[in-house]
């Protein structure tokens, strides 16, 4: 297989690919799909061949990320996507909590998604400052 790509496209390319992996992986310890990590170390050893050394380091004799890839900007996306899921997540689980955790239907659905506003309003206002919990 053969693929043409401009040099941002490429590096484009490594963000999706450390951003996949990541997911994939971050959270595996020593289970990880290694199948992935070898895919981003081969994309990441074209660096070398690209005018993209900086971008890419050996370690333990593997092609990874360099840290300066990693202190480039692209760990603060991670961590913007991961707070919007967090917050997302926490949004929609209060509001079935709220609500006797009944299963989402089309009749509930409206009110769900309402209070669901009220939460994601009052993470963005204050984080989880006001978040409260109480002891049983």
């Amino acid at each position: 297989m053969q693929i043409e790509l401009t040099n941002k496209e490429f590096r484009r390319l490594l963000d999706m690919v450390y951003i996949g992996n990541w997911v994939l992986n971050s959270t595996r310890g020593d289970d990880r799909f290694q199948d992935y990590d070898d895919l981003e170390s081969k994309l990441f050893a074209l660096c070398r061949t690209n005018g993209m050394r900086v971008l890419a380091e050996d370690w333990n004799g593997t092609v990874i990320p360099s840290k300066a890839y990693e202190e480039g900007g692209i760990q603060e996306v991670i961590a913007y996507y991961e707070d919007n899921v967090f917050y997302e997540i926490l949004a929609e689980e209060l509001s079935r909590r709220d609500m006797g955790y009944a299963d989402i239907t089309d009749d509930n659905y409206p009110e769900i998604v309402s209070r669901m506003d009220q939460y994601m309003s009052e993470f963005e206002n204050s984080g989880l400052d006001h978040l409260v919990l109480e002891e049983e």
